[in-house]
């Protein structure tokens, strides 16, 4: 991928390279799923701190938007500070979020309210939701579905990080 940081800054998958990335696409307007699925992401790394610092170092938690159009680099770092203080989230142009997301095969659709006008704000994002690893190589190692638990992720996290 190749994606803007909360800072404006050029992100590649190289810029996370040696370390294990944890990801999840979402986007920071999203009532409920999202929040969820980021708080027991970033929960999961803190348990995983507990019981393993050297392995949690190594993880770098990244949020990945989906809504390009809202999700601004100042969105995204006053949501992505929320949640941890080393979540990394990123956003870019549309071609470069659904290249992004074309490349993790993750879905996403704009979905407007029914009776609502074309240029609606409060659209949502109708998405994907699972949490990846990749490894140090940025290659797939797995990914964790949504109804696992924070201290299920960490778990298998203490088993594929090394």
């Amino acid at each position: 991928f190749e994606l803007l940081d909360s800072d404006g800054k050029a992100v590649t998958e190289a810029d996370f390279a040696g370390r294990y990335m944890l990801i999840y696409f979402g986007y920071t307007f999203c009532p409920d799923i999202c929040p969820t699925e980021l708080g027991k992401m970033t929960a999961a790394l803190d348990l995983l701190a507990a019981i393993a610092p050297e392995k949690a170092a190594t993880v770098a938690p990244i949020f990945i938007s989906v809504d390009p159009d809202r999700d601004t680099p100042d969105r995204l770092g006053e949501y992505a500070a929320l949640f941890h203080p080393r979540l990394t989230a990123l956003t870019g142009s549309p071609d470069q979020v659904r290249a992004a997301a074309a490349a993790y095969k993750v879905f996403y659709v704009k979905v407007n309210p029914a009776g609502g006008p074309p240029d609606n704000r409060d659209y949502l994002m109708d998405h994907s939701s699972q949490i990846y690893l990749m490894g140090p190589d940025a290659h797939y190692k797995t990914h964790f579905i949504s109804t696992l638990s924070a201290k299920d992720i960490a778990a298998e996290l203490g088993k594929l990080v090394e």
